[in-house]
């Protein structure tokens, strides 16, 4: 209970500079619902933490648990966005995930579109990785991974999933990083049942940070991230096994339905978004599956929209040859850095044991 008090505090500081963010970077009209309206505790007891105005929560990842949280509802389609601050400083191994899943319900044949964040050993250097699972084609995994053009540990910004019967965009704030276009020839490996919305911090070590050869560092714990105008826009399911719509409420299927949601701008890709989509992912994407000749030697995934010049940036296992991940200096300002970080994470030290 110390430590919640202790942070809470700021986090209502947290909660409203983002809201401030999320006005000026997201141009999509779309309602925010309170905690407790949409969501309910997943795991992590009191490492999840609540504004008092229910309307930002902050996860924590500590040497006891990580922590997370999932809609109160499943969805067959929709718009789900959430601002989100990532921790700060040293963070290898640590992943912040936001993402649609029926795991729980669908065990051996589920679907997944995930935003994964994953730390690094040089403060606010995130890498952020989406995922394309359906019916259980984890063995297909459509990974991307990308390089962020600010610090997601400084302020917030929004991050959104569109996912629609015909296509599936990812956003961060309103540019469009991915475009996932339904091809007959995915058959069940597009994502078709419905799915909850949930988000988690936990310790990834295993693989997170260069192949899991950086661990968590508990001394800099607790590891914070602040979740806050989350929106849940889509048809809601009473029965995601029976696949039974509910109707009414908030961003409910009799609120323009599936037309409504098809004609919206955030699921409509413009000349301009796609121009912008492209050049972000030009400057930004550090690997994705549709050039990984060594982990798919048949051939690229039939929603790949390849080109002769672009392969030419890639190397054959999929990674960029020009779009890398540049360490910090070793000289006077990388050592103040380093001071100023074990500072920190002393102080952080402090916070948790209180």
């Amino acid at each position: 209970m110390a430590t919640k008090a202790r942070f809470l505090p700021a986090l209502l500081a947290a909660a409203a500079a983002c809201v401030c963010m999320s006005a000026v970077a997201s141009a999509f009209d779309v309602p925010s619902v309170a905690f407790e309206e949409g969501f309910s505790p997943l795991f992590g007891d009191g490492n999840l933490v609540r504004a008092t105005d229910d309307r930002t929560a902050r996860l924590l990842l500590d040497r006891r648990s990580g922590s997370g949280f999932i809609s109160s509802d499943y969805y067959l389609h929709g718009f789900f966005s959430a601002s989100i601050k990532l921790p700060r400083d040293y963070t290898a191994g640590v992943v912040v995930a936001f993402y649609l899943s029926n795991g729980d319900v669908y065990e051996k044949t589920h679907d997944e579109l995930d935003f994964e964040f994953l730390g690094s050993r040089w403060g606010g250097q995130w890498r952020v990785q989406t995922n394309v699972y359906g019916n259980g084609s984890t063995s297909r995994g459509r990974e991307e991974r990308y390089l962020l053009p600010f610090d997601p540990s400084l302020e917030a910004h929004r991050y959104s999933i569109l996912w629609a019967p015909t296509h599936i965009i990812f956003y961060v704030d309103d540019t469009p990083i991915r475009e996932v276009i339904r091809r007959p020839a995915m058959g069940g490996d597009f994502p078709a049942k419905p799915m909850a919305v949930y988000a988690t911090i936990w310790d990834g070590s295993a693989w997170a940070t260069e192949g899991g050869k950086y661990k968590v560092n508990y001394k800099y714990a607790p590891f914070a991230s602040d979740f806050s105008d989350l929106s849940l826009v889509g048809c809601r399911v009473a029965d995601p096994a029976g696949i039974t719509l509910t109707r009414g409420g908030a961003g409910g299927c009799d609120e323009g339905g599936l037309l409504g949601l098809m004609t919206a701008d955030y699921a409509v890709m413009t000349p301009q978004k796609r121009a912008a989509m492209r050049a972000f992912r030009a400057r930004q994407m550090t690997y994705t599956v549709c050039y990984d000749a060594a982990r798919y030697a048949a051939g690229p995934f039939p929603e790949c929209d390849n080109s002769d010049e672009e392969r030419q940036s890639f190397w054959a296992w999929g990674e960029s040859k020009t779009v890398v991940m540049k360490t910090r200096g070793r000289g006077r300002r990388g050592r103040a850095n380093r001071a100023a970080t074990a500072g920190a994470a002393r102080g952080r030290t402090a916070v948790a044991s209180s």
